[in-house]
């Protein structure tokens, strides 16, 4: 009776072992896991929002320089543009930089895009505005 006790026991163990190991790579897995997809999370969106950030800079930056160009140009024709590029530059900075979680970031990104494209037609510019994936460059 000791010796199927006793076999009985060590069929337990390795049954139990399974188990154990199972449960124990499972929790090693899940660890490593999350830790890989925090810092795969952290590059992500470090990349976006540097890409999105160019792009609202530029867009910035554009409708400034064209804000001190018109400044002299009080004619109808110039004050439309003038009044559309004071709202593409009031609707920039409104823009939630700061907040990742802002639940309409795409739509005001959006937007604003299309606010720069209407300013780009109202003068008479290309507004083929890319960010190249490859490279770090910004063409226009």
């Amino acid at each position: 009776a000791e010796a199927e006790s006793v076999s009985s026991d060590m069929f337990d163990e390795i049954v139990m072992a399974d188990e154990r190991f199972h449960g124990e790579g499972y929790q090693e897995g899940y660890a490593e896991g999350s830790q890989v997809g925090v810092i795969e999370g952290r590059r992500y969106g470090s990349l976006h929002g540097a890409k999105m950030g160019s792009e609202i800079g530029c867009y910035l930056g554009f409708a400034l320089t064209w804000q001190c160009l018109l400044q002299k140009c009080t004619d109808e024709k110039n004050s439309k543009k003038r009044r559309a590029l004071d709202t593409l530059v009031g609707m920039i900075q409104k823009f939630p930089y700061e907040d990742p979680t802002y639940d309409k970031l795409q739509e005001d990104l959006e937007k604003i895009r299309g606010k720069f494209k209407q300013v780009c037609s109202m003068l008479n510019i290309q507004s083929d505005f890319r960010i190249s994936t490859e490279r770090s460059s910004l063409t226009f």
